[in-house]
């Protein structure tokens, strides 16, 4: 690892991985920084330096976060659409539309239906029943 803030999310965490590597008497070495907690207590200073990465890290990560949610606010406050787009009836894929009817005819089944479509067997239930539906209503 290189810093602290790959090894955990929270200063919490932080001092529970510290007591652990007490514990069990382990040496953790964080690029540069090397806890050793061979004798099962830890250095002051080094205890006192690894919280401080710790608040510091969560800290960074906090303001990542509230500046995505800010963007995507902002994004949507201009009309835009966030996430993944909608599949239905109309934009299923051509493989799908062209394979299907072999389904249908019990010639293939879902997971070579899957296959041929290259996509997850779960997107296969998800087309087929948005084909159903649509079809249905017409």
């Amino acid at each position: 690892m290189t810093e602290v803030s790959r090894i955990t999310r929270s200063t919490k965490q932080l001092c529970e991985i510290i007591e652990l590597v007490k514990q069990k008497q382990l040496k953790l070495v964080i690029g540069s920084f090397i806890v050793d907690g061979s004798g099962g207590i830890l250095d002051l200073m080094t205890y006192g330096m690894l919280k401080m990465m710790g608040v510091f890290a969560e800290m960074e990560r906090n303001m990542i976060s509230q500046r995505v949610k800010s963007g995507v606010a902002n994004a949507r406050a201009k009309g835009k659409v966030i996430g993944r787009p909608t599949t239905s009836i109309d934009n299923l894929p051509s493989a799908f539309i062209k394979h299907y009817p072999k389904y249908v005819a019990k010639t293939i089944n879902k997971t070579e239906l899957a296959r041929l479509c290259n996509v997850s067997r779960q997107s296969i239930h998800k087309y087929i029943s948005i084909y159903q539906a649509g079809v249905e209503r017409n």
